[in-house]
């Protein structure tokens, strides 16, 4: 390869000259790099603290429909129960009888069960569910900066390998520049700074959730 210094005084080396052999090569590189990343111990545990806090929000979330469902039927029933109970009761009375409490003995135990199932229902829905949502926030947001964390450790690994490969070079030429942003490390950098930013974007929705629901006094 002929190279003219006087009209290009710069020169960039490439693994191969097959554009897509080159793109493909890389992905799988980047591939396997973001794989060494997201198998650090601190990712795992920020991996699973974000699955357990989204099992726990999946868990209340089917909560609330348990019993938003069982108070509709609490509902339908107590209703259906109360025309049998008055009915009987004004039977009871225009007979000349004693009065006869016994049909209200269902329709005292369904509205009581209505009145706790509404407690329980506004406990779910103003506290419960809401925390649990925050919590769920605040996981994935931290996991996503460790993996962001994670992925500049590789880089700067990567990078400080290829360094030290290039100490021979360097030493002949003094200087010698190097584009980190187009090879593996650059794309590692990319990667991290996409989780940073989803992170961050997920924080100041914690963060508003938090002021709306449990607003400091």
């Amino acid at each position: 390869m002929m190279i003219d210094l006087a009209q290009t005084p710069t020169i960039q080396a490439v693994a191969t000259a097959d554009e897509r052999s080159l793109i493909a090569d890389l992905e799988q590189r980047v591939g396997a790099a973001a794989a060494q990343a997201a198998s650090l111990p601190a990712v795992i545990a920020a991996d699973e603290n974000e699955r357990a806090a989204a099992r726990r929000l999946a868990e209340l979330t089917r909560a609330e429909r348990g019993l938003n469902a069982e108070a509709k039927d609490i509902a339908e029933r107590t209703a259906r129960v109360r025309e049998s109970a008055l009915d009987a009761l004004i039977e009871s009375a225009a007979g000349g009888e004693k009065l006869d409490f016994k049909p209200l003995t269902e329709l005292i135990a369904l509205e009581h069960r209505a009145r706790y199932l509404t407690r329980a229902i506004e406990r779910l829905v103003e506290s419960r569910l809401p925390l649990a949502r925050l919590t769920h926030l605040r996981e994935e947001s931290h996991a996503g900066m460790v993996r962001a964390k994670a992925l500049e450790q590789v880089a700067q690994e990567r990078a400080e390998k290829l360094l030290e490969q290039l100490r021979d070079a360097v030493s002949e030429e003094v200087v010698l520049p190097v584009d980190m942003s187009k090879g593996l490390a650059g794309a590692l950098v990319a990667q991290a700074a996409e989780h940073r930013k989803r992170a961050v974007a997920i924080s100041e929705s914690a963060d508003k959730l938090e002021k709306m629901c449990f607003p400091r006094t």
